[in-house]
């Protein structure tokens, strides 16, 4: 499989970022990626990262390119999507990572079929991220194979069987950061309110953290033996643990993240 040609409409936080990891993994030389941006001011900018073509209008140039990433809000597709149907060609492959767009709808509002959505995450900025995707019917194989090979430049990507199943990853891991960046806050705030200063408390949480996942993630317990080998009877990490359970912490987590999902399944209508 050769280099790639590829357009971004919307050049936010993950538009940005897919352009740069492209770059960086010598998926695209800069001449055949094509970063369609309207914010005149934000296209400057970009026009300084030196990192592809830089444009602020949808137009016949899209022809060229064999991926389109849509990255743009979900709120702007209806505005985007009469001039995007014009210039659209049967061999694009047109890549979402709209949340809450499903597939059939893409399809009806650009006439086109080769659609492929995914739900990416904020630590692909890193090469961290991971994606769930789903493909529509008209997607073939050699097409999978070249979204694997662009989100494998921003960690790691999963395919799911049900397009249903994207509000769920949505809720999960897409807004997952969020949650794992509110914890830390507090913690952080509570080493505070115990005498330890902000940037002591904070080294303290990450590192914490950062090892407790490599922890979880190269051993051989499960969750609740990870927590037992931390926890001992009437010690401290029982009494915080306690008061989450008196607090229904576990059972909060879970009621907030199905609300993200039904946020999710929201947007879609």
């Amino acid at each position: 499989m050769g280099k790639l040609k590829i357009a971004i409409i919307g050049c936010g936080n993950m538009g940005l970022t897919y352009a740069k990891s492209f770059i960086a993994y010598d998926l695209v030389f800069k001449d055949d990626i094509l970063l369609i941006e309207k914010n005149a001011e934000h296209g400057k900018f970009l026009e300084t990262l030196n990192i592809g073509k830089i444009a602020s209008n949808i137009d016949s140039k899209l022809r060229e390119y064999e991926i389109i990433i849509l990255a743009v809000k979900p709120q702007d597709f209806e505005t985007v999507a009469p001039a995007l149907q014009k210039v659209l060609e049967p061999h694009h492959l047109v890549f979402s990572i709209m949340a809450g767009i499903s597939i059939d709808r893409i399809e009806k509002s650009l006439r086109h079929k080769m659609i492929v959505r995914a739900m990416p995450n904020t630590p692909a900025q890193i090469g961290m991220g991971i994606t769930a995707y789903v493909a529509g019917k008209s997607v073939k194989m050699e097409h999978i194979r070249k979204v694997e090979k662009m989100l494998s430049t921003t960690g790691r990507e999963i395919m799911m069987e049900e397009e249903s199943m994207l509000d769920a990853v949505t809720a999960l891991s897409g807004s997952g950061p969020a949650y794992f960046y509110y914890f830390v806050k507090y913690m952080i705030e509570a080493g505070k309110q115990m005498g330890i200063d902000e940037g002591m408390s904070a080294l303290l949480v990450k590192q914490t953290m950062n090892g407790a996942y490599h922890l979880m993630n190269n051993g051989n317990k499960n969750l609740d033996d990870l927590i037992a080998s931390v926890k001992s009877k009437g010690g401290t990490t029982e009494a915080a643990l306690n008061v989450f359970e008196e607090k229904l912490v576990g059972e909060s987590i879970i009621i907030a993240l199905k609300a993200a999902e039904a946020r999710a399944k929201e947007l879609a209508k």
